[in-house]
């Protein structure tokens, strides 16, 4: 099976939820990715950042393809205390 974009879109990514404030003390919510760590995505409702997160991660997906970067799947994640050691 080819690896493109596609096949990167589809998989059932982990993703991380939360909450925090922004500079003006006004709440956000965000998205990241256990398994792209340089990842995140922001809106002002987890809605709209559930709805929205997946075009930010096409593009970000496009960037990490084109200059060849390793790029771990679902249940590839090596352990918690080496995530800040991959290959990026």
């Amino acid at each position: 099976m080819e690896k493109n974009l596609d096949y990167y879109l589809n998989l059932e990514w982990t993703l991380i939820h939360g909450t925090d404030l922004d500079f003006n003390g006004n709440p956000y919510h965000y998205i990241e990715i256990k398994e792209l760590p340089s990842f995140a995505y922001c809106a002002k409702t987890q809605e709209i950042a559930l709805n929205n997160y997946k075009r930010q991660l096409k593009l970000h997906l496009m960037v990490i393809l084109e200059d060849k970067e390793k790029i771990y799947e679902p249940g590839e994640l090596p352990d918690e205390e080496f995530v800040d050691e991959f290959d990026y």
